[in-house]
């Protein structure tokens, strides 16, 4: 029984909150900090607070109930759990990836991974892994009755399936085993650029024919949207990507004889979650509701369960400061387990230094055994559900993606929509927003945009086999962090050339306590490019053995001194002098400010300094 508000003595000693009233008191806040002026209506008001997503997404700074709920688990529009009210908990599959190369390494860590938490295989081969033809030495030893195996081998793909196949023939497990053959030709033409020989929407749709007919619990093909993820789109057109490469394999599967609930059967998903945690929440939530109303309309909805496949993102991933991604990937699963993901990978922290090692792939394992044993997120339907923050994101990133796969549609197709750049164009223009973002640290990478460490030491890895190129027209692999890392890349080269790192001089004005705040911004910000910073007064510049200098103090002490400053540096052989902060003062050649581009600001500062591109 819920008890009114108005009843309980702890609410009845508080006034009815109304939202005028809210919005009267956030009008004061943004009016002392000039957002807002007395002039300002209060419907206005929280549109000055509200951002949009990379898809166009309104984040609000307030929702109430009338923002919505999504209903039973289970049910329409599907947007919780599978599982209805009252028949039990389950978590979900713990799923490692593999890609050594040497099959007898790749079948000792997969022995590993099984025997101490992970309960399915991702396993990659032929270009990215070890060969197809060594698939039966790296399972040897695995019950694949026990552990289902998800195959990613690209254009091998019918052969990897057909080894995968006679391997379970041999072992008279063709009605119990399961996965997933990892057909997929739509993404890999996604990657490459276009139809890749080896692979065609026929064949994966023979694989499914096959799998329905002779191996009832494997599926055929898996919808790969990380693709568009990590060419820099967004959720929505992650999403749209899929539903339109679901459909596009719907209509080869029954085209190839299954029925309409045999091919729902067939596909799983699989999805890039990041360090946004509400936002990956609500992708996997609007995953389901998206693929629930496909199968509504196409008159299947009784087979409209996706399943879906979380993996923690790659793009987000630093090869600076690579302990961070520990936090990066906890913060991803965590979205992923909440999200309702089926099967959740967890990438190794050092993933972006090579292959990784036993460690890594260990902390990988057990930040999903500390979720699902210690946290037991699992043991609760959908945490998400109820929230009206995470309700009405889910329904409009699920509108959102919606309306990038009936622009898809409507170009003839995901194979279409790919031939003419369509696809290319928008996530294009998405990782053109978010990449200034990063650039002028709207969006901060911890460790590499922000408090990076100069003095850090990578540990070292093997080589990882290099991934398919993408050929003129296919989409790009991009890495949030790639910009800022190849800023430090040529510090380290010239500091491996000359024996010291390019430097820049901080010229304090004023006491400690007036230049503090500032010259800890600018050092923060040229470290973040591989450049040293020294600090003393503008009179120690020429023995700092720097060729750039940087004032730092405050408002009032740049209007008395800023410019007498800059002319003793001048004087003392600065080739550019920076100022933290706004306004003009003469002497200063450029300025340094929170929200400045400071990509640009650091390749002009190695530039001046004489570093090497």
């Amino acid at each position: 029984m819920t008890v009114p508000p108005e009843e309980l003595e702890l609410a009845a000693a508080f006034p009815t909150a109304e939202r005028d009233r809210w919005r009267e008191m956030v009008k004061g806040v943004l009016r002392k900090s000039g957002v807002a002026s007395d002039d300002t209506p209060l419907e206005d008001i929280e549109g000055l607070l509200t951002r949009d997503s990379y898809d166009g997404v309104p984040v609000a700074a307030l929702y109430t109930a009338a923002d919505g709920a999504s209903g039973r688990p289970g049910l329409a529009p599907r947007l919780r759990e599978v599982r209805p009210d009252g028949e039990g908990l389950a978590g979900w599959d713990v799923r490692q990836r593999h890609a050594h190369p040497d099959p007898a390494a790749a079948r000792e860590a997969v022995l590993a991974d099984l025997e101490n938490g992970a309960t399915s295989l991702w396993l990659e081969l032929g270009r990215t892994g070890p060969p197809v033809a060594a698939l039966a030495e790296v399972l040897r030893d695995v019950h694949l009755t026990m552990a289902p195996v998800v195959l990613d081998a690209g254009a091998e793909t019918p052969a990897a399936a057909e080894a995968l196949l006679a391997l379970i023939i041999e072992r008279g497990q063709a009605a119990e085993a399961t996965g997933n053959l990892g057909a997929d030709p739509l993404g890999l033409r996604a990657r490459a650029g276009s139809a890749v020989e080896g692979l065609s929407v026929e064949d994966a749709a023979a694989l499914a024919v096959r799998c329905v007919r002779e191996f009832p619990g494997l599926r055929a093909l898996t919808v790969d949207a990380t693709v568009y993820h990590d060419a820099g789109g967004g959720d929505a057109e992650e999403l749209g990507a899929a539903i339109a490469a679901g459909v596009a394999y719907l209509r080869a599967l029954t085209g190839a004889g299954l029925t309409l609930d045999e091919a729902f059967g067939q596909l799983e998903f699989r999805f890039a979650v990041n360090a946004d945690q509400f936002m990956s929440i609500a992708k996997l939530r609007a995953a389901r509701r998206l693929w629930a109303r496909v199968a509504e309309v196409c008159d299947a909805s009784g087979a409209g369960d996706a399943r879906v496949h979380a993996v923690t993102s790659s793009a987000m991933m630093t090869r600076r400061d690579p302990w961070v991604n520990m936090l990066r990937t906890t913060v991803a699963a965590f979205a992923a387990g909440v999200g309702g993901a089926d099967a959740v990978t967890v990438q190794p922290f050092d993933a972006r230094l090579g292959l990784p090692d036993d460690s890594a792939r260990r902390i990988a394992r057990n930040t999903q055994t500390l979720l699902l044993e210690e946290s037991s997120l699992a043991r609760v339907i959908d945490p998400a559900g109820g929230s009206w923050y995470v309700e009405r994101i889910t329904e409009e990133l699920a509108q959102a993606a919606w309306d990038r796969f009936t622009e898809i549609e409507k170009a003839g197709g995901l194979a279409a929509a790919l031939d003419s750049g369509l696809v290319a164009e928008r996530v294009a223009a998405t990782w053109a927003r978010r990449r200034e973002d990063i650039a002028r640290r709207k969006a901060p990478l911890t460790g590499v945009s922000e408090f990076p460490n100069l003095t850090e030491k990578l540990p070292e890895r093997t080589p990882a086999p290099a991934g398919l190129s993408a050929a003129p027209g296919g989409l790009p692999v991009v890495r949030y962090a790639q910009d800022f890392e190849s800023l430090r890349d040529r510090s380290d080269a010239h500091a491996e050339a000359t024996g010291a790192r390019p430097r820049v001089f901080l010229a304090t004005l004023g006491p400690i306590a007036v230049h503090t705040a500032r010259a800890s911004f600018a050092a923060n910000l040229f470290q973040a490019g591989g450049i040293e910073t020294v600090t003393g007064e503008p009179g120690g510049f020429a023995a700092s053995g720097a060729a750039v200098a940087c004032l730092c103090s405050s408002d009032k002490l740049y209007a008395e001194q800023a410019a007498a400053a800059a002319r003793t540096l001048k004087e003392a052989g600065a080739v550019k002098v920076w100022l933290a902060g706004k306004g003009s003062h003469e002497g200063v050649d450029a300025r340094v400010f929170a929200g400045c581009d400071a990509v640009s600001v650091l390749e002009t500062t190695l530039d001046d300094l004489g570093v090497n591109r």
